[in-house]
């Protein structure tokens, strides 16, 4: 895959899931931000900030969230960023992580 192919893929991936976790703001207490193609997802309580962004790099979209790391590929396979160490689509995992820092199901839609 060549720079903007990934490109495209990162960057249609990213905007939807903004849309997912805006409309998830209505009833989950959070603040969705985008600056400069990241998006910073911040919690009041218990405190914390999520950063999702594009690694053009190493063809990779980079999650740091609860003092860790994810690293997601792109799979032709499912037309998605996956995390290969569990096999977790992006909004799926994103979805996990936030219901993790909140301590209640999440689903983003």
């Amino acid at each position: 895959m060549d720079e903007l192919e990934f490109r495209r893929h990162a960057d249609a991936a990213i905007e939807d899931l903004k849309k997912s976790l805006i409309r998830a703001e209505e009833d989950i207490d959070m603040e969705v931000e985008e600056n400069a193609g990241a998006l910073h997802v911040g919690f009041d309580d218990p405190p914390g900030k999520f950063v999702i962004t594009p690694n053009a790099p190493v063809q990779q979209i980079w999650i740091s969230a609860r003092v860790s790391s994810f690293k997601l590929d792109w799979s032709p396979g499912v037309q998605d960023f996956v995390l290969s160490k569990t096999g977790e689509r992006l909004k799926i995992l994103v979805g996990r992580l936030i219901g993790e820092q909140l301590g209640e199901g999440v689903e983003l839609s």
